[in-house]
């Protein structure tokens, strides 16, 4: 049989496409593989290079075939779409992410440990809960708008309002209360599973050396942001400057560039919007209370907020902090896998 250098495999939930090519970049082997079979399969073969889309249960497999002796990298999906050719089907998928791997200059994403994906599902299931808290709230602040009611930003004036308008004995005579009732019991129910959520980042925060740092070294930089920055990438190293790691964050705004003309444009939108946004709204807590503080950041910040504005100065921040987390990060020992 052929020497098999590389694989390119196609995951799904039950059945599996691997396709395989040799020294020649020629297509030598292909298999259409169950659940159970894949890892016995990859076990008999020699160590080659492995490569996955980076998405549902990557990490997963890619430990496990790891694990086996071979060489394992994942490819974000947006990176292998380019180079399917012909109509979509498994194996041009497979076919597709062996040639996305032999692109020169192809970035690959680092493999996440079971701790930081556990770790980063507290961050996915707090952030599901806390949309429907403001949802929640939001529609009970519209349905209350409808009788005259109107209420001053966030979730206590919501409350104590709805309260209000129970005891003044309106939403009895409207048939009201017990509509009301449920959706404050639901608020009250969610507000006190988001305060667990936020108890369990900071005990691992606590317990982790990075992430400590990256709270007490960093203006803004709080257990919530320190933990969803640690987690976010498997390998900081991966990325070559601080800049490049705040790009990828979306806090660099985008640019296009012809003829030797670059056009610098907006923050783009398509990036890791809740890393993002923890990190601005980290910074607009610094920039809004720098008071008369003289100290370097804090006279730099007023002097951008003069000249550029509030928003300006608080993306400026979380860039900063950006830049300086991975610092943090690619420079630790403890990061080091």
């Amino acid at each position: 049989m052929t020497k098999i250098t590389l694989i390119g495999v196609d995951t799904a939930k039950q059945v599996f496409h691997l396709v395989g090519i040799d020294n020649h970049s020629a297509f030598v082997w292909r298999r259409r593989l169950s659940r159970a079979k894949l890892l016995p399969t990859l076990a008999r073969l020699e160590p080659c290079r492995v490569v996955l889309e980076a998405c549902a249960a990557s990490h997963h497999w890619a430990r496990q075939i790891g694990g086996l002796g071979h060489t394992v990298q994942l490819i974000a999906p947006q990176h292998v779409k380019p180079y399917r050719r012909g109509q979509k089907n498994d194996y041009r998928d497979a076919e597709a992410i062996v040639c996305a791997a032999l692109a020169p200059g192809m970035h690959g994403v680092g493999v996440k440990t079971v701790e930081q994906q556990a770790e980063q599902a507290l961050h996915r299931v707090r952030s599901r809960l806390l949309s429907q808290r403001n949802a929640a709230a939001n529609e009970l602040r519209g349905l209350l708008g409808e009788y005259g009611l109107a209420f001053a930003r966030g979730q206590r004036a919501v409350r104590e309002g709805a309260l209000r308008f129970i005891d003044d004995g309106q939403a009895a005579a409207l048939g009201l209360v017990e509509l009301i009732e449920d959706v404050l019991a639901e608020l009250r129910g969610l507000e006190q599973r988001l305060q667990d959520y936020d108890h369990q980042v900071e005990q691992r925060v606590r317990q982790d050396a990075v992430s400590t740092r990256l709270r007490s070294e960093l203006d803004g930089v709080g257990f919530l942001i320190a933990s969803a920055v640690r987690v976010k990438v498997a390998e900081p190293r991966d990325f070559v400057s601080g800049r490049n790691f705040a790009a990828y964050l979306g806090l660099a705004p985008g640019h296009q560039g012809t003829g030797g003309e670059v056009r610098v444009g907006k923050l783009p939108k398509r990036r890791d919007r809740y890393v993002r946004q923890l990190l601005i709204h980290g910074a607009r807590a610094v920039v809004s209370r720098l008071g008369d503080k003289q100290d370097a950041q804090s006279r730099w910040l007023r002097a951008l907020v003069a000249r550029r504005g509030f928003n300006v100065a608080c993306v400026a921040l979380a860039h900063r902090n950006a830049r300086q987390a991975w610092a943090i990060l690619a420079r630790d020992p403890a990061t080091m896998n």
